[in-house]
């Protein structure tokens, strides 16, 4: 099954994973950083498994990231 693998603590913000994925990224209103939603901490990363149907939007998130700090794994 295909995952995501996010490195929140270096996110800046930007929105743009939001824009592409809506339905599994939010922009968190405690800090501006964005949210993989649904993912479980592991260490220092958020991991989430995500839907064959789900990986072009976040390959799309991954590739806009300008710190590129989203990893999708299949």
């Amino acid at each position: 099954m295909p995952k995501i693998v996010h490195y929140r603590n270096k996110c800046i913000g930007c929105n743009s994973c939001v824009e592409h994925s809506p339905n599994n990224w939010k922009i968190s209103s405690n800090d501006g950083k964005s949210d993989l939603i649904g993912s479980v901490k592991k260490k220092d990363t958020f991991v989430k498994k995500i839907r064959e149907d789900e990986i072009v939007e976040n390959e799309l998130a991954a590739r806009d990231c300008p710190v590129k700090i989203i990893h999708i794994f299949k």
